[in-house]
């Protein structure tokens, strides 16, 4: 039995879908007015691996992951860059579809854009009207009507009457109430809009994801995830305006990802400490990124630096080596480390846990070729690998991992050329030159591992 944190009850829950053997999952994606960032990567890596665990247990995801493509930040980004928003928002989901690649993000089986279903927006709007949950202002906007929900503030443990006494009221007066949020905007001089009952406008920011979840899932679906900036407001407007618009109960169990932080303080670009995926990745290889984004588990605050980078390169290279020159035996049975991988796991995807298993593995590989087992060490280089799989780790040739990112003025040719050079000193006890060669590579970033085999390299 899979055990997941639920948000809103604030404690592990034994999971039991909706439809036996089949999960239906959603997860709030990016506004793409600008590239990803690092906090996004945390998003897109701890979902795709509950979606790749999920199935690999066996159960059928769907899994929707949403993209906002309209809002204030589009809008205001593509003004000052003198495009068009859909110019903008196309340009931005072609390089957020580029860096999930890069980091073995798995596509989501749907990815609706807001723009695609403005009709189901104000569908759910009118119902909302209808149903007396929702007005529409003088200003042309409409707004959700807070106390007419009883739930509000279930998610977030927050208590209207605090929200009330610490809300701003709009200088317009638009809004009945200063807790009250927008559901359809109502467009400025110029704005890209669209024809709705209430006049030119455009969606909210919360209205598109409850609209598009619903369409896509169903009233009340399995899982929502998000990141943990979303919990309030968003993921709790979500469920007043769902609950109040369908008259269903929501999402049965709602997850949320940890915070980001850079070198122990908030990653923000006030304080110059905001990375991009892409800048991120010109630094190190992806998997290393993905390797240290699952080595702490999902809801953990996750602190980024370099020293944290460069030690989850070295740990990733600990499980590349013991599969170098090694090949997966084919159809093996599960093991005891697959059975200690599961109960991890099965613990509301302790990706910590797994990574301690793995290390396992590893480690008995290491045993088996000390002890020249064979048999012994194809049995768990496939185990590494197919537990790797789960992670999305360790799917690469070990010579390929180890060998990318070499200077571009150094082909694998040359290097090579230089170990034999280096074998021919040896051999002629010349350790003078040996060493010279050998530091020679070490300073264009080529390490050399010797063995009983021969000498292999990787880069630095």
């Amino acid at each position: 039995m899979i055990r997941i944190y639920n948000t809103l009850s604030q404690q592990k829950e034994d999971f039991r879908p909706i439809q036996p053997g089949k999960v239906r999952m959603y997860v709030c994606g990016m506004t793409v007015y600008d590239y990803c960032h690092l906090g996004h990567a945390r998003v897109l890596v701890a979902f795709d691996v509950i979606t790749r665990y999920l199935r690999h247990r066996g159960y059928d995801v769907h899994y929707v992951r949403n993209i906002t493509d309209i809002d204030d930040k589009i809008l205001r980004r593509a003004d000052e860059n003198g495009e068009t928003f859909t110019d903008l928002t196309e340009r931005m989901i072609s390089a957020m579809h580029e860096d999930e690649h890069r980091l073995g993000v798995l596509a989501p089986n749907e990815e609706p854009k807001a723009t695609d279903f403005i009709d189901e927006i104000i569908a759910m709007i009118h119902q909302l009207i209808q149903k007396g949950h929702a007005y529409a202002a003088d200003n042309g906007d409409v707004y959700f009507s807070v106390d007419s929900f009883d739930g509000y503030g279930k998610l977030s443990k927050k208590k209207l009457e605090d929200l009330l006494a610490g809300a701003r009221v709009d200088v317009d007066q638009a809004k009945k109430s200063p807790a009250d949020f927008a559901l359809w905007k109502a467009a400025k001089p110029g704005e890209v809009s669209w024809q709705s009952p209430w006049g030119d406008g455009r969606p909210g920011w919360h209205i598109e994801c409850s609209a598009m979840s619903t369409k896509c899932l169903g009233d009340t679906f399995d899982i929502h995830g998000g990141g943990p900036d979303l919990l309030f407001p968003h993921h709790e407007n979500e469920i007043a305006q769902s609950e109040c618009a369908t008259g269903h109960h929501f999402v049965n169990t709602w997850m949320h990802a940890g915070a980001i932080r850079v070198n122990k303080e908030k990653m923000s670009k006030s304080l110059g400490n905001f990375f991009t995926i892409r800048e991120i990745l010109d630094s190190y290889p992806p998997e290393v990124v993905r390797y240290f984004l699952v080595s702490s588990h999902y809801r953990s605050q996750v602190d980024y630096s370099e020293d944290n980078l460069i030690e989850a390169g070295q740990t990733l290279e600990r499980l590349y080596h013991a599969l170098r020159g090694v090949i997966p035996g084919k159809d093996v049975p599960e093991t005891d480390f697959d059975h200690q991988f599961h109960e991890v796991m099965d613990d509301d995807f302790n990706t910590a846990g797994a990574i301690s298993v793995l290390h396992g593995v590893s480690g008995a590989l290491n045993q088996a070729r000390r002890d020249g087992d064979e048999d012994r060490i194809r049995e768990l280089a496939a185990v590494l690998v197919r537990l790797g799989g789960v992670l999305g780790l360790l799917q690469q040739d070990p010579e390929a991992f180890f060998k990318a990112g070499v200077p571009d003025d150094l082909s694998a040719e040359q290097i090579e050329a230089m170990i034999e050079a280096r074998a021919n000193a040896r051999k002629e006890k010349n350790f003078a030159e040996a060493d010279r060669i050998r530091d020679e590579l070490q300073e264009k970033g080529v390490i050399l591992d010797d063995s009983r085999e021969g000498t292999s390299w990787r880069r630095g």
